[in-house]
């Protein structure tokens, strides 16, 4: 069944030179900045999963492109997902609430793993599918003829997801294309130059979404959450702390988290990763001296490195009063 899959991949794929079919970007985001692209399409026949470069951002059977947000604040905050291209809307679904799936949600989502979602049929046998939108946030209507760009509803968390997305999945003739590697014809090292996109999408093998300051090690949903960070902080806190939230990871990358304050250097660490993660966080700091911080301003960066190079950076200020 997944042999066949792939197979169906390939042979109905065409290279990007073969026609006039381009994608827009189907978010209103700055990719690598407030969004990031975590998983592609699969293509690998067996259990595991590799993406069109043979990494790992991906898993097994996925079928599309998942362009995620860094937090749940930012998608509360409101990210619109936008047509990839011109065509008309046959199919789509509202109503379904921003929970993702959890084992309490399991058995709502089950059969309707795209959550709330928007179908648009183009012209030659393409077709694009948005799903996990927000509830009650979808603005077409079907049969409604749509423009590259067009507002199709906001990025959300319903359906089979952990975290805010929008998964678009591209077929023709109603078999999944990657538009990243629209040939199908993989090869390790040398992915193809030709896509489907209309503008070049630069392959991220992982990055930090998002770093902050606390006054502990903070809970891994309120980094998730988006609601982590702090910018000013009591001289007594209990601890003075950094942490970063990154995806892709793979074993032997190293997160580097430091702080420098009024008196000198406070941490300087370096962590090595165990295993491979999809998203992970780190924190480094210390509990707060007996007499308390200094005031004044503390700067802390964050990096994230793999064999050497870096897959990104923040630096940061906190005010302690």
């Amino acid at each position: 069944m997944r042999a066949a899959l792939l197979l169906l991949i390939m042979a109905s794929a065409l290279p990007a030179g073969a026609g006039a079919f381009t994608l827009g970007l189907p978010i209103d985001c700055t990719l690598g900045q407030t969004c990031f692209i975590q998983q592609y399409v699969d293509h690998d026949p067996g259990p595991t999963a590799r993406d069109f470069t043979c990494s790992g951002l991906s898993y097994d059977t996925h079928t599309g492109t998942d362009f995620a947000l860094p937090s749940l604040a930012a998608m509360r905050a409101g990210v619109a997902v936008l047509a990839a291209a011109p065509g008309q809307v046959t199919a789509l679904r509202d109503g379904m609430p921003d929970t993702g799936l959890t084992p309490e949600t399991a058995a709502q989502i089950e059969g309707r793993d795209c959550g709330n979602g928007v179908v648009i049929r183009h012209a030659d046998g393409w077709e694009t599918q948005y799903c996990h939108l927000m509830q009650g946030s979808v603005t077409v209507t079907r049969g409604q003829m749509v423009e590259t760009g067009t507002p199709l509803g906001l990025v959300g968390l319903s359906g089979n997801t952990e975290f805010p997305h929008v998964h678009i999945a591209l077929r023709r003739n109603g078999q999944v294309v990657d538009p990243f590697d629209p040939d199908g014809q993989i090869t390790c090292g040398a992915p193809d130059t030709e896509t489907l996109w209309s503008a070049p999408i630069a392959y991220a093998p992982g990055a930090l979404l998002n770093a902050g300051f606390a006054t502990g090690i903070p809970a891994y949903d309120s980094i998730k959450a988006g609601t982590a960070g702090l910018d000013t902080m009591a001289s007594d806190a209990p601890a003075l702390v950094v942490w970063g939230y990154a995806f892709g990871g793979r074993q032997g990358d190293v997160m580097r988290l430091t702080i420098t304050g009024p008196g000198g250097t406070i941490t300087d660490h370096s962590e090595t990763i165990d295993r491979n993660q999809a998203q992970f966080f780190r924190a480094a700091g210390r509990k707060t001296p007996a007499q308390g911080w200094p005031a004044g301003d503390y700067a802390a960066s964050v990096s994230l490195m793999r064999d050497g190079l870096s897959l990104g950076s923040r630096s940061l200020v906190l005010r302690v009063e």
